[in-house]
């Protein structure tokens, strides 16, 4: 494809997203999908422009001790963490361990929630990317994604299947903690972001050392739309996204839809128990029943897509692509792993771990350790036997 053409395709695309928007927001009840989508399409330009993807900025840095993505992932946490006090400083201005904020990603802690956070960090070490990445990825035409996403599918059946064992073992009795109720909203910023600055010291002070040379200099629109941006912009983009998120719909997370779909599915076909126990009073990305066609998640899911396919035009990085049967089968197997992690522990690196560290939440915490245990684990098994074939 020229680049005029693919130009004009992403303007077509970005123009189609906006109308769709204007057209959602005729009436009050539309207003909630139309912010959605154009919340979901603007993270999906920041994720594609960033290369914001948990795996993969991991890998980066295990592997190859360039700390840039790992960079945008701390901003991204420490700068929603103080963009989401001022919300939920309005909302809860007195806060209580006991009154948990509105609609908050604030999910139970215990050892249910630790398996599932490993489980979905091995998942993307075996698929090569997060969910969110694989989303955005499908705007790059990398359709291997589809095998993931339909391993996670297959994932979250698996997790309603275990959910009512699982529930009434331990959730039931898992607390959600909430750190303002605890130390207040000082306190527990105060923490969040030490432990932060104390994590980005240690990945900084491990990193190799940025090459002396400088690239020639960009012109404004190859900085804006070729080049990747910079860890800094890319985290605070993330973290402004989520606070405006939270405060017009709900927190960030890409999962939620999928859920409902499988569960939905599922139970017409008497795959999926009717009742699952407790699974609507807990926090998170809770799969629920689909009452309507279209839903805040999805509608957010959908602007992912389309516009990351819209920057992946405008960069020149749109390459259809389609994996071997093994690569075929690894992404599905990932996305198997991932798909029960993420319904057994309420969400992803999105809507837990970012979402829920952002809110204060101690499940977020616990996922983002077990998470990146279960990843650099698959990772380092990954490499070994890459390296015995």
């Amino acid at each position: 494809m020229s680049p005029i053409a693919a130009r004009l395709l992403c303007l077509s695309v970005l123009v189609l997203v906006l109308a769709w928007s204007i057209w959602l927001a005729q009436d009050a009840g539309g207003r909630a999908l139309s912010f959605s989508l154009v919340a979901g399409a603007a993270f999906g330009i920041v994720l594609q422009r960033g290369r914001f993807c948990f795996l993969c900025n991991l890998r980066d840095f295990v592997e190859e001790r360039d700390a840039s993505g790992v960079i945008a992932v701390l901003v991204a946490l420490a700068a929603g963490i103080v963009l989401y006090q001022a919300v939920l400083g309005a909302w809860v201005p007195v806060p209580q361990p006991d009154r948990l904020p509105p609609n908050a990603h604030v999910g139970p802690v215990g050892p249910v929630l630790a398996a599932a956070a490993f489980t979905f960090g091995l998942g993307m070490a075996v698929s090569g990317s997060c969910l969110s990445a694989h989303l955005y990825r499908l705007g790059e035409g990398a359709f291997g994604s589809i095998a993931a996403l339909l391993g996670a599918a297959a994932g979250f059946l698996i997790g309603f299947s275990t959910w009512n064992r699982l529930y009434t073992l331990t959730v039931f009795d898992d607390p959600p903690i909430w750190l303002p109720g605890i130390a207040g909203y000082a306190g527990a910023t105060l923490a969040g972001l030490l432990v932060l600055g104390s994590i980005a010291w240690l990945v900084l002070r491990s990193a190799r050392p940025a090459p002396k040379s400088e690239p020639h200099a960009a012109s404004p629109y190859e900085a804006i739309f070729v080049r990747r941006w910079p860890p800094v912009v890319t985290g605070l983009l993330v973290a402004a996204i989520g606070a405006f998120a939270y405060l017009r719909v709900a927190p960030l997370g890409v999962t939620a839809e999928l859920g409902s779909l499988v569960r939905t599915g599922g139970l017409s076909l008497g795959l999926v128990p009717e009742t699952l126990v407790g699974l609507d009073t807990v926090r998170g990305c809770v799969s629920a029943v689909k009452a309507a066609l279209l839903s805040p998640n999805g509608l957010f899911v959908a602007g992912m897509v389309l516009a990351s396919f819209a920057a992946a035009l405008a960069a020149g990085r749109f390459r259809p692509s389609w994996p071997g049967l093994s690569g075929l089968a690894a992404r599905f197997a990932g996305g198997v792993l991932m798909g029960w992690g993420a319904m057994t522990g309420l969400g992803c690196t999105v809507g837990v771990l970012l979402s829920g560290i952002q809110a204060g939440a101690v499940s977020g915490w616990v996922f983002l350790v077990f998470c990146t245990l279960g990843a650099v684990l698959g990772l380092a098994a990954r490499r070994r036997i890459l390296r015995a074939g």
